[in-house]
């Protein structure tokens, strides 16, 4: 860069902003490499992107003020000045190779998302994918996962609008189970009382035959003392 400073300031500027940006890919993708989920690899791979078409425009506004220059330059510096330039695009070349790589993946991990049970299906949705850009693709794929997410929210009311209708068949079945208990408590009692109220009447029923029997005997006892007392009389 200080060489090229004292060649021309407004194109040690342009190399100077083609290397920031070409250091920001660098850290991007090593960062990128880090990323497992598929839809923040798309954003970053965006931003990536933005920084290589950054690149290229600097690199051809580079080219153009070498153009522009060349006639005040020997042709040693005109030289330099083109393998500089080569030397950038080469760069560039390579982070686009890294972006069409990592693009692919993800292509293929969305189209992965499309892929049933059914090999027909896997197919249909295949060529589907493979004519949507990858920002229908990824707004495809995202709402294909909040539909999963919403499926698995209705599972889990279902769930547990089914435990509390367990709950309150238990709550219900529990009372009814105690309410039953208390009525076998109440025949035991009615039972009880008319066993002893059985028992009651036949004592009842029998006590008039015993007085009976009991006076007999006193009547006889009666009749025999007047026999004594004129047999006295007789004797006497």
């Amino acid at each position: 860069m200080d060489q090229l400073s004292a060649i021309s300031e407004d194109l040690a500027e342009i190399e100077g902003q083609i290397a920031d940006n070409f250091r920001a890919l660098s850290n991007g993708f090593q960062k990128l490499e880090k990323i497992k989920d598929s839809n923040r690899q798309s954003r970053q791979l965006e931003e990536l992107t933005e920084k290589m078409r950054e690149c290229k425009r600097l690199i051809k506004e580079f080219d153009k003020e070498v153009k522009a220059l060349e006639n005040n330059f020997d042709r040693e510096t005109n030289k330099m000045l083109n393998e500089k330039k080569q030397s950038m695009i080469k760069e560039l070349n390579s982070y686009v190779a890294l972006k069409k790589k990592y693009a692919t993946n993800i292509e293929h991990k969305r189209i992965e998302l499309f892929e049933g049970p059914n090999e027909g299906f896997a197919e249909e949705n295949g060529l589907l994918a493979s004519s949507m850009t990858n920002e229908q693709l990824m707004d495809h794929g995202n709402r294909m996962m909040d539909e999963t997410d919403q499926a698995i929210e209705r599972g889990k009311k279902v769930v547990q609008e089914t435990i509390n209708v367990g709950t309150e068949t238990a709550a219900a079945l529990k009372a009814q189970t105690e309410q039953m208990s208390r009525v076998v408590n109440e025949l035991d009692s009615i039972h009880f009382s008319l066993k002893k109220a059985s028992q009651l009447v036949k004592e009842i029923a029998c006590a008039p035959g015993e007085q009976g029997h009991s006076r007999h005997p006193r009547t006889g006892s009666s009749s025999s003392e007047p026999k004594t007392a004129l047999e006295s009389q007789l004797k006497s």
